[in-house]
């Protein structure tokens, strides 16, 4: 009997071949169990103070925020690369959330664009913010708000 034999025959190898399905269904139930964990925690973040309707009104101006904070050469590079992966995310079609998902599936953009933008108050300064925001005072109020920041700059 040869090694190879042995270890076939000791390793029982045989049934695990016939169960090959289980490894790629059990990746997906981890998928799908990580998806529906990280769904629970957008809906428990997601911020009371502004309402869905105060945060289609900023979009228009928090992309050419965006885009304003990504290009400008004057703060970190760190800040420029966090900030333009941010709108590559925010223009790739692939979602934590699908869209098509009511409330969750915007939900989840505008919780991560809020954790960016905190993220850039934080290491540039509330200035960085208001120096670039294209938008009304009242705007840039709100934004502060659904980043949890201070009003004050």
């Amino acid at each position: 009997m040869s090694v190879h034999d042995w270890f076939l025959d000791n390793t029982k190898m045989d049934g695990m071949l016939d169960q090959w399905w289980l490894i790629p269904v059990s990746i997906a139930a981890a998928l799908i169990l990580v998806w529906l964990a990280l769904a629970v925690t957008l809906w428990l973040v997601k911020p009371d103070a502004v309402g869905i309707a105060d945060m289609l009104r900023l979009l228009p101006d928090v992309l050419r925020l965006l885009k304003r904070l990504a290009s400008d050469p004057q703060l970190p590079r760190r800040i420029r690369v966090v900030v333009g992966g941010m709108l590559i995310f925010l223009a790739s079609p692939i979602d934590l959330i699908p869209d098509f998902i009511p409330v969750l599936g915007y939900a989840d953009d505008v919780i991560i664009t809020a954790l960016v933008l905190r993220w850039v108050t934080r290491t540039a300064g509330p200035h960085a913010l208001a120096a670039h925001w294209p938008g009304t005072p009242d705007g840039l109020a709100a934004l502060r708000r659904l980043c949890g920041l201070s009003e004050s700059v």
